[in-house]
């Protein structure tokens, strides 16, 4: 696609990580003129999307609505498949691990009944004559969703980018956003220049938090470091290889806490064991927060449930989650206008004025065409696919393919709606 002067996008995506990329791809996939912006130099490995792998599921406990997404995710990712011409999806089945008493873990079982995903009940006994490199109190149970397993994260991400520029998209890096000027047409300063849009999805990651106050929108979005830890087996076997080794999700490791991980794959001879939490953070100073607890509960969770695996970590990375402050801690998706009304899909009240600039206020559409996708809470890779789907959907005026409503603005704040 040429650019212009005059160029004006139908639109401009902020943000090329797996989200951002997502919704890009889409918009050219349906012939849509699009730009994705990128502030740093691609690829890079200081937000939420890069690393080689993560897990993914088709149940989703009591949350119908993501079960119900997750069902599309995976054939969009079989599409993206072949489209790209390699493997993108390891079908390992993924294990969810928890007391008897567990709610996510009978909402998981009551969820894969309902929709009719394959999996398999284990008993303590079964669980440990068929993965006996774990070990669990008696009073444990595990459901192995055979569906699930694990995507092949920077290939996927890869992917999205590389098939937006073959389908006419307009892909800038190192450009970071430094103002955006809402009207009928958008306007969009980077470092490097001005561009025009119809419309415009932000999907910025961790800075979302950062750069949304600056168009008059406060929503409770905090940043987190998490520590990727993978660990060795001290006896040199090949326990948790993709062919011996499921992924999982465990609740109640070490007393209170989530923990995740996927056989060996990214390193030879590691599996990735993880906590699901970290400390908060600035994305700008990652680096200047204690993390030592996070490495103090994983020691303590390898040594009570993984005794085969040494007891330090052989490689320690990181990665960003951003997280909001409610249950359903998965999309925020959402629509931002220029008056007292903040409609996400449907209208919804905010009760506080959304600042607008002087200079738009003769505008009618000011505002309305600018979508904002943010708060993944580690969610969100797995769901990338149909999240791209639906946010280029609210920026080409399209009704969206999903219920959004648990997903509306007003989940975030103290106000009855």
């Amino acid at each position: 696609m040429m650019e212009g002067a005059d160029t004006v996008y139908d639109v401009i995506v902020v943000g090329a990580g797996v989200e951002g990329s997502s919704t890009a791809y889409y918009l050219a996939k349906c012939g849509r003129r699009t730009m994705l912006l990128e502030q740093f130099p691609l690829p890079h490995s200081r937000g939420s999307s890069h690393g080689q792998s993560r897990i993914t599921r088709k149940a989703y406990g009591a949350k119908d609505f993501y079960t119900q997404m997750m069902s599309e995710a995976f054939s969009m990712i079989d599409e993206l498949q072949n489209e790209c011409g390699e493997q993108l999806f390891i079908n390992c089945g993924c294990l969810v691990i928890g007391p008897k008493d567990d709610h996510f873990l009978s909402e998981t079982k009551n969820c894969m009944k309902r929709y009719g995903i394959q999996h398999d009940q284990l008993s303590i006994d079964e669980q440990r004559k068929r993965y006996p490199m774990m070990t669990f109190p008696d009073n444990y149970e595990f459901v192995l969703d055979m569906s699930g397993g694990f995507l092949k994260s920077d290939k996927i991400l890869q992917g999205f980018q590389s098939q937006f520029v073959r389908y006419g998209g307009v892909l800038h890096d190192g450009e970071p956003l430094v103002d955006l000027k809402p009207g009928t047409i958008v306007t969009v300063q980077t470092t490097k220049a001005a561009y025009q849009a119809r419309s415009v999805v932000l999907t910025m990651g961790p800075w979302a938090g950062k750069f949304l106050p600056r168009i008059g929108l406060n929503v409770p979005l905090q940043p987190q470091k998490i520590t990727v830890c993978y660990w060795k087996d001290k006896h040199g076997r090949n326990d948790f290889n993709i062919d011996n080794f499921p992924t999982f999700t465990m609740n109640g490791a070490a007393g209170k806490h989530h923990i995740y991980g996927l056989p060996g794959n990214e390193y030879p001879g590691l599996v990735k064991i993880c906590l699901h939490t970290g400390p908060n953070i600035d994305p700008d100073n990652r680096d200047g927060v204690d993390n030592a607890w996070v490495l103090d509960v994983m020691k303590l969770v390898i040594a009570s449930h993984f005794p085969s695996l040494e007891r330090e970590p052989s490689i320690v990375e990181s990665c960003i989650y951003t997280v909001i402050s409610i249950s359903h801690v998965l999309n925020l998706l959402l629509q931002y206008y220029k008056t007292h009304i903040c409609p996400f899909y449907k209208m919804v009240r905010l009760g506080r004025e959304i600042k607008r600039k002087p200079s738009d206020a003769d505008s009618p559409q000011s505002g309305k065409n600018i979508v904002i996708g943010a708060g993944f809470s580690g969610h969100g890779f797995k769901l990338s696919p149909v999240v791209g789907k639906v946010l280029a959907q609210l920026a080409t005026g399209q009704d969206p393919s999903y219920d959004l409503s648990h997903f509306k603005i007003g989940r975030f704040f103290q106000t009855k709606l």
